[in-house]
């Protein structure tokens, strides 16, 4: 994946998390945090989230297949 793919599928988490209503309340999530996590080996965008509404907390997970372990390595250096 070239650097505007993975801008691109990133871009489209933020899209399922603006089109999430919260199940509170129905108000919108702002992100808090981004960090990259391995689950059985498979790398995961995991963001989360606050309702700007009712402060309900919702974490969202998207599978990250343009992490590999030298990116994960990086990624997570930048994170941090």
């Amino acid at each position: 994946m070239t650097i505007k793919d993975i801008m691109k599928y990133i871009e489209s988490e933020y899209y399922v998390i603006n089109d999430t209503p919260c199940e509170i309340c129905g108000g919108g999530y702002i992100a808090e945090s981004l960090k990259i996590d391995i689950v059985d080996d498979v790398p995961y965008d995991v963001c989360d989230c606050i309702c700007s509404s009712c402060g309900y907390e919702k974490t969202f997970e998207f599978c990250a297949p343009f992490i590999d372990e030298d990116g994960f390595n990086k990624a997570k250096n930048m994170l941090n």
